[in-house]
């Protein structure tokens, strides 16, 4: 099987590379340098050229702050890109799975969010999300949402911690923004699993097992890198201002991805090894 990924280089096009060779699947990861999906002549030839089974979308505008004063970029990527994308494939046939995110909800619901749940995100950037579903949707597509990915490299919540507790005697996190961190690693076997049987098409959520705040998972971080927990110091986000206003809990509920069989893993397991990678990295140890 051939699986063409958008977005190549970011952390689940990373990760579709490695556990797609893991599998003995084809992965052919563009990177916006190779393929602008906003250039819907330039999918439509890459498609062609590539030959793919199946397409996962995973290109994407995620600077959730910059996208305030960025909309016309971020709705360039995010919906209208999202959209050339899957019409691409709806008109060679291929199935498309497109990667979207918990920040189309508003985090206000007081219980786990199921795909069939209004949609009500809090800024640009989930509302630029929302509007790429609608148009994947549309074309015929499956949209994934997923929540608080991480993986080893790059700069993500869990490298950013790891940077702060380096630097600082201590660093201050929120306690009342909720959800479920998400393995790059398990979330793409998910897709890999998606893909093998076609695309079912509609609305999946697929996160890590487990529910936490953002300071619980900086604590848990802390913890796997042998540091006290202690200095992660509890805040709230009235004390932790941003530009872009974040939904309060945006817990998604897997229970319909579970019944494909796939079943989410807890994050703890992934966070251990991306915590041990990360650190060997800043050690010099090749990983």
């Amino acid at each position: 099987m051939r699986i063409l990924v958008t977005g190549g280089h970011g952390q689940c096009g990373r990760r579709l590379v490695v556990r797609g060779a893991a599998r003995g699947v084809e992965i052919i990861a563009r990177s916006r340098a190779e393929l602008d999906i906003c250039d819907p002549s330039a999918l439509a030839s890459r498609l062609v050229a590539d030959a793919p089974d199946a397409v996962v979308n995973a290109a994407a505008f995620t600077y959730v702050d910059g996208a305030e004063t960025a909309r016309e970029a971020t709705f360039a990527v995010n919906a209208t890109g999202a959209g050339n994308v899957a019409r691409a494939c709806a008109a060679q046939a291929i199935p498309l799975l497109h990667v979207s995110t918990d920040y189309v909800f508003d985090g206000e619901l007081g219980r786990p969010y199921r795909e069939d749940d209004p949609i009500g995100p809090v800024g640009a950037y989930g509302e630029s999300k929302a509007a790429g579903e609608a148009q994947v949707l549309a074309a015929g597509g499956t949209v994934i949402r997923t929540s608080w990915l991480f993986a080893a490299g790059g700069d993500g919540f869990v490298q950013r911690i790891l940077a702060g507790l380096a630097s600082r005697r201590s660093i201050r996190v929120v306690t009342d923004r909720h959800g479920c961190p998400t393995w790059a690693d398990d979330l793409a076997d998910a897709l890999l699993e998606l893909a093998a049987c076609g695309a079912p098409g509609g609305i999946l959520h697929y996160t890590g097992a487990g529910a936490t705040s953002r300071h619980g998972f900086a604590c848990a971080i802390a913890e796997a890198a042998g540091i006290e927990v202690t200095r992660v110091v509890p805040t709230t986000s009235e004390d932790d201002p941003r530009k872009a206003a974040r939904p309060a809990a945006t817990v998604l509920d897997t229970t319909k991805i579970r019944a494909l069989g796939i079943v989410p893993r807890p994050w703890s397991i992934g966070l251990a090894q991306v915590v041990d990678a990360e650190r060997g990295r800043r050690c010099g140890r090749s990983t």
